[in-house]
This record gives structure tokens, C-alpha cells and sequence, in this order.
């Protein structure tokens, strides 16, 4: 065994997500950030009415919250930003760039929050304190030499809908839009398809609604890792009886059982409610093939009963009255041939017509999926078969019914609501020439991939980075750190340090800001900040920890910094009394938006949340034609490539120690998987099909058929129930196997939920 294999430890999990088990990983890994008592207080107040809103995924806050309305992954959160580890001036002095680029993505944030503004000086490769006032000053005499069109300010899902509207308002104040933020990452094929199939980009239910469904159908989402809360409203589901379908490549344990932890007879017993009532392990992409013969099967029904003069399964009156080319797709799921379907999906038969008949059963159906759906290159397929098995019973803009994307980020879907867009359709472009007396720019900004290729190609001149970890986030990992190097100039609004501020460009900033948990006084006393779900739901937050440093700026105040160093006054847009009283950028986001934020600051606290709204909720189709719209897919696989001989579908994945780029440790307890993140998950037939054996150590390079080498190696082969043909592996560490043009083709999202690959065996 080799030195660094002892701790390493691979056997099956035979517990329930939550439970002990959550317990246990807490104790694990929120310990090791040294936390005072505020973690505690924090926790008590995480996600209710007048409180903290949690810093992890976008799950909406109940208006009567259970006792402890946090999970696992959100306790590690807030005890990773109120950490009492600091990275001092007196760190870096100690620690080169260079030395600290080879640490672990988990030993970089483990150093604790940052305390000091920081620039990076190049004769001793370190980085070194410097006052803000300088240091606005100098970002701003740099950025002004800069053709701002050619300059990316990207927002990570984190920042409140007060930061993100100024952030947005600066950018295109500066005459661009180039204005990338994590729902590239993710999402943004929800944001396109459904814009396109229905007129709204994001979910059309509410949380009450999962109290009327009768059927849940889920894919490509890991209820146990990436919204453990969600397991109490499945539950809930369970109790009363709810059919919930599940398509998943992985056996994920979040979507098999559940033990409560607020529950005394669970966990004093042991016991846990089954959540999936069925299980359809598709192969990667499969879902559209999978979704498709659903609908063969339910239009079929249709058909027989209509010619038998039975009641009709379909929804007719919803179909005519509300849709439009249902005649188009029901045609070709008709003429769609069962050896298509099982070959793409890798399902049987007998297992989609199991699910059929639970769908053509139910009366109110919700559909949740993750990013299984919308990472890959037909992603936007997928989408539209999603929009298609919905509409065919009427399951959109009823009660209990609908799609339900989940989103990661606990604001992401926020930030696109206030103008974080590199689309011109998207922002109130009207609105911003009238109220604040400027010329908006009007032809589209760069999003994720464009941004990606300007850096590579050296034509990006600047990247401002409000939160996030984008170098490390993004594909083309090679090319990307030496073309991020070469940068006339980086800035990074943090709260830790992270790869992305560890390749500098000719000019490198460091920024420190408070956290959300974290008290944030201005002149005017303690501010609030708001949110928004994934339910379109409104919520004040209001942070009580002690600050990290007496030094730390508020994300509101450094934005403002920027902005004045950058642009020329402008007395419509008052920075400093924004700064000084966030009530006022609330206001003005309600000017901007009079439609969904009326009355902004008086709602700011309604227990639940105050929604948006949601035209296509109440069938009013926001669409070219009117309607909500049938759509015919191009393919009846999304992975868009072709199965070859040796070629494998790579499956990038979150382990249960994580939250997007931010490692907590190397517990994966769900998958069994302790010590290590090193690994190739593979289905034992393949295995043994390639003569290797569990524990071997393989290397994965990429078959993007671009001529580009890209290999990630010393991975260890472990034995896992994936479908045949596929292999699943940690994020963000091969997403250096991903191709920059390997995304979703309208949306631009990087396709990692099947990414071309072979295995390569040592000699």
C-alpha cells in the first residue's frame, strides 16, 4: 500500500441519508474551523422568518420553519465563513503565490477567512497589505485603461440581490455587459428552455404546492448532497402517500432513504422512510429517450381509448386551449422505435411503462431535476422533453403541479431577477436610461464559455470576480490558467482564498468581505440583506456574527468602490448613501422592477417570503406564439457524441464534503468513499472488461476529438453501481478533461454530465 492509500477508505454505506450519519459529518468537518459561539446563534436563526438565510443551496425557508431549519451541508457552510482561522498579511508573507498554487483546493479555504485588502507583488511572488483607499484607486486608474467591452465582471450565486443589482448597474453604467455569473455554470439551459417552451425561465411552483401533488418525477439531481433539506418535503410526501420517480445514472442514498434527525422515533429507532418508489438508473443523457417513451406510451393510451370511447388520458382541452405543435411531437413520439428508446436511455421496457402508468395515474405531477438535465450538449432537449411529458396531462399552471428545477446557489436565480445578464432582453434597459440618466449598452455581453475564450485568446483585458472561484469553476483548465496569467488585470471579492487568486495577472487584487452571517453596520445601523429561491420567493437577511477582521468591507461597499473609481459622477446614482442604508437600494430595485418587487422593504420579512410571481403559474404563455409550446428533439441522446469502442461517458459529480468548488473535506460518506477524491467510479461489468480490478490506478483523457490533450491521472478504480459505460468523478478535478466547445449548445453551459473520455492503464 502506498504511503498516501492508508487513510483511504472504500466500503458500502449501508445508512440513510440524515440521521446519525448527518450528525457525525458535522461533528467531522465544522470543528476543524475553530468556531465560537456566533456558529451556534447562526444556526438557531439559519432560514426563518427575520433571520439568517443560509449560505448554501437555494431550497425555499418555510413561513413556520422546524426547530432546526438548517441541514448538514448548510452547518458546514456556516461554520466554514465563521471560521475563527484567519489568512493575515503575516500568512502571505510567510507563504509564495507559487507554493500556495500547489495546495489543495480544501488546505487554501481551510487557512480560514482573509482579513486584509492584498495586492500581488511580483519581485516576491507574494501578496502584501494595502490600504483600500489605494487600492480602489489603483484598480480603478487600471480599469480605466481598459476598453471596458473588453473586461468580464463575473457574480457568483452568493452575493444578496443589493449587491448584484449595483454590480450590474456599475457594469453597464461602464458601457458593458459582460456580466457571466454561476447560472452559466449550471442552469442557464432552465433560463433559455424554459423562456422559450413556456415564458418563464424558472420554476412555475411553490413550496405549498408539494403539499397537493400526488407524483414527483426526479432527474439528474442528488437530493442528499445538494439540497438535503428537501429530504423533510419528500418525506412529508412519502407520509401521505406520493409516488416519487426517480432517473438517475448513480444510486444516490438521499433518493433511496431518509432518517428525520427532527424526528425522536427515527432516530432513536433507526428507522427511515423510503422517498423513491422507483428507480431508473438512465445511462448519461438518457433522460430524453427515457421521457420519450413515456410520452409514446401515454399518446398511445390516448389513442386506444379514443377509439374504444373511453375517458381520454391526455388533456385535451388543456392541449388546444394552451399549446401549440402537440400534433408535431406526437407524431414522432408514435413513429419512435423501442430498440431506439432502451438502447439511450439503457432502461427496459418494463421499467418505463412502470413509470408511465404512475404518471397517467396521478392527477398533479411536479417535476425536480438538477443538473443531470442541463449539462450536456443537448441539454436543451432534455429541457423540452421535460416541458413536453409535463403538458400532455396539463401538469403546468395547476395546483400541485409543474416544473421544479433546483437551483445550487442560494442566489442565483436572484441575481439574474435584478440584472446579472449578459442579455440586453433580459435587462430593464428602458428603465436604467429613464432613472438613471445613462446610455445603457445594447448589444450582448460575454457569458461563461465567450468570457473563457477571450481569456484564452488574450483579448480579455480584466476579470473582476465578485465571489467564486471561476478559473477553477470553468473547462479548458490548461489553457485557461495560462491565459488568466497573462491578465492585464484580476479582482477577487472573497471571503477565502481560492485557486483563481493564485495564478496572477500583470495587476492582482484581493478584496475581503464580510460574510452574509456576519453583522454588517453602516451608517444608518445593522442592514439587511435579501434572496431569492428557487420558488421565486423574496427573503430578508440579517447577519449577527462578529466580523472576521475590523478591516473587512461589506460586498455593497467594495462594488461601490469600484464604481466610483471607475465611472464619473452621477447624482442619479447616489453610491455612498446605497452604502450607507441598503433600504435605498431596495427601493430602487423596486423603481427598476415595480412589477415584482413593489413595496420591497415593507415585505422584506414575510415569513416565507414574498413571490415575484410567475406569469406561466396562472397559463399565461409568455412566448412567441402565445402558447406553451410541444418541442421535437434533435436527438434521443443529450451526451452529443456518438458511442465508440473504448469511449466512456464521464459523470462530474459533488461528493457529500463539498459545495460547488468549496471542499470541506474527503468524506463522501453516501458513496462510501473516505480519505481520498481521487477516483474513477466505474460499473464492476467494465472493470473487469478492461482487465483492471478494484483499487487499480488508471488515468482518464479526454476524447473531445479536438487534438488537444487533456489527461488527469493516478485516479483509483472503484467499484460502483453506475450504468455500463459511464464513469463518475469529482468536480472541480477533471473538469480539466472538459473541452471549452463541449457545452449545451443554445445555453452555453459546460456539458460535464457527460464528457467524452477513455481510460488509459499505466504501463
Amino acid at each position: 500500500m502506498r504511503d498516501e492509500d492508508k487513510d483511504v477508505k472504500i466500503t458500502e454505506y449501508t445508512g440513510a441519508a440524515g440521521g446519525w450519519g448527518s450528525m457525525r459529518g458535522m461533528a467531522q468537518v465544522v470543528p476543524k474551523e475553530r468556531p465560537g459561539p456566533d456558529v451556534l446563534d447562526a444556526l438557531r436563526r439559519q432560514n426563518k422568518p427575520e433571520g439568517v438565510m443560509c449560505v448554501s443551496c437555494a431550497w425555499g425557508k418555510p413561513a413556520k420553519p422546524h426547530i432546526a431549519e438548517f441541514c448538514e451541508n448548510g452547518a458546514k457552510a456556516t461554520a466554514w465563513e465563521l471560521s475563527n482561522l484567519r489568512v493575515t498579511p503575516e500568512f502571505f508573507a510567510k507563504h509564495s503565490v507559487s507554493e500556495l498554487a500547489e495546495w489543495p483546493d480544501h488546505d487554501l479555504e481551510q487557512a480560514g477567512r482573509l482579513t486584509h485588502p492584498m495586492k500581488y507583488d511580483r519581485a516576491t511572488d507574494r501578496y502584501v497589505a494595502v490600504p483600500w483607499d489605494e487600492a480602489f484607486a489603483a484598480i480603478g486608474a487600471r480599469l480605466k485603461r481598459c476598453d471596458p467591452k473588453r473586461v468580464v465582471l463575473y457574480a457568483s450565486g452568493r452575493a444578496s440581490l443589493e449587491t448584484s443589482f449595483m454590480y450590474g448597474l456599475f457594469a453597464r453604467m461602464w458601457g458593458q455587459q459582460n456580466l457571466p455569473d454561476s447560472s452559466n455554470m449550471c442552469h442557464e439551459t432552465t433560463s433559455v428552455g424554459l423562456k422559450n417552451a413556456i415564458g418563464s425561465p424558472v420554476a412555475t411552483i411553490q413550496m405549498e404546492d408539494y403539499e397537493k401533488c400526488d407524483a414527483i418525477f426526479a432527474f439528474g439531481q442528488n437530493v442528499g448532497t445538494n439540497a438535503p433539506r428537501m429530504l423533510h418535503t419528500l418525506k412529508s410526501c412519502r407520509d401521505r402517500g406520493v409516488e416519487i420517480v426517480v432517473f438517475n445514472p448513480l444510486r444516490e442514498r438521499g433518493w433511496e432513504r431518509f432518517t428525520d434527525p427532527q424526528n425522536p422515533v427515527q432516530m432513536t429507532t433507526g428507522g427511515s422512510t423510503t422517498i423513491a418508489t422507483q428507480y431508473h438508473q438512465v445511462r448519461a443523457g438518457g433522460d430524453i429517450s427515457a421521457l420519450l417513451g413515456i410520452c409514446k406510451l401515454v399518446i398511445e393510451a390516448d389513442d386506444r381509448a379514443r377509439a374504444l370511447g373511453n375517458e381520454r388520458v391526455l388533456d385535451h382541452h388543456f392541449l388546444e386551449q394552451h399549446t401549440t405543435r402537440f400534433e408535431d411531437f406526437a407524431a414522432f413520439a408514435r413513429a419512435a422505435k423501442w430498440d431506439d428508446i432502451t438502447r439511450e436511455s439503457g432502461l427496459t421496457r418494463d421499467a418505463i411503462e412502470a413509470a408511465a402508468q404512475v404518471y397517467m395515474k396521478a392527477k398533479r405531477v411536479i417535476v425536480v431535476y438538477g443538473m443531470g438535465i442541463t449539462q450536456h450538449r443537448y441539454g436543451m432537449d432534455s429541457l423540452y422533453m421535460l416541458v413536453n411529458f409535463l403538458l400532455l396531462r396539463g401538469n403546468i399552471g395547476r395546483e400541485g403541479a409543474g416544473p421544479g428545477p433546483v437551483r445550487g446557489h442560494s442566489n442565483v436565480q436572484g441575481q439574474r431577477t435584478v440584472g446579472i445578464t449578459e442579455k440586453t432582453e433580459l435587462a430593464p434597459v428602458d428603465r436604467l436610461k429613464e432613472l438613471f440618466e445613462f446610455e445603457p449598452p445594447i448589444e450582448k455581453g460575454w457569458d461563461t464559455v465567450e468570457s473563457c475564450r477571450q481569456i484564452i485568446d488574450g483579448t480579455c483585458e480584466g476579470f473582476v470576480q465578485l465571489g467564486g472561484n471561476f478559473l477553477r469553476a470553468t473547462p479548458e483548465h490548461a489553457k485557461m490558467k495560462e491565459g488568466w496569467a497573462k491578465l492585464p488585470i484580476t479582482v477577487s471579492i472573497a471571503t477565502k482564498l481560492n485557486k483563481s487568486h493564485l495564478y496572477p495577472g500583470e495587476e492582482s487584487y484581493i478584496l475581503p468581505c464580510l460574510g452574509r452571517m456576519e453583522r454588517d453596520m453602516q451608517e444608518s445601523g445593522r442592514q439587511a440583506v435579501s434572496m431569492e429561491d428557487s420558488f421565486s420567493h423574496i427573503y430578508g437577511s440579517v447577519g449577527k456574527a462578529s466580523p472576521a477582521s475590523d478591516t473587512l468591507l461589506s460586498e455593497p461597499a467594495i462594488v461601490a468602490g469600484l464604481a466610483k473609481a471607475v465611472l464619473p459622477p452621477n447624482p442619479n446614482v447616489p453610491w455612498d448613501a446605497w452604502v450607507g442604508d441598503y433600504s435605498l437600494v431596495r427601493k430602487a430595485i423596486e423603481d427598476v422592477y415595480p412589477d415584482k418587487f413593489a413595496n420591497f422593504n415593507e415585505r422584506l420579512f414575510e415569513p416565507g417570503g414574498f413571490w415575484k410571481g410567475n406569469p406561466a403559474a396562472h397559463r399565461q404563455w409568455e412566448t412567441e406564439s402565445g402558447k406553451a409550446e410541444f418541442n421535437t428533439p434533435r436527438a434521443l441522446n443529450a451526451a452529443g457524441f456518438d458511442d465508440a469502442d473504448g469511449r466512456f461517458r464521464l459523470i462530474t459529480l459533488r461528493s457529500n464534503d463539498q459545495f460547488n468548488t468549496t471542499v470541506y473535506g474527503y468524506d463522501d460518506r453516501f458513496r462510501g468513499i473516505k480519505g481520498t477524491r481521487q477516483v474513477a467510479m466505474m460499473n464492476a461489468a467494465d472493470i473487469a472488461r478492461l482487465g483492471l480490478k478494484d483499487g487499480d490506478r488508471i488515468a482518464l483523457e479526454s476524447d473531445a476529438e479536438d487534438g488537444v490533450e487533456r489527461v488527469v491521472g493516478d485516479l483509483r478504480v472503484t467499484a460502483y453501481d453506475i450504468p455500463a459505460g459511464c464513469i463518475g468523478g469529482y468536480y472541480p478535478e477533471l473538469n480539466y478533461l472538459i473541452a471549452l466547445e463541449h457545452h449545451a449548445l443554445e445555453s452555453h453551459v459546460p456539458a460535464g454530465k457527460s464528457v467524452p473520455v477513455r481510460v488509459r492503464v499505466p504501463s
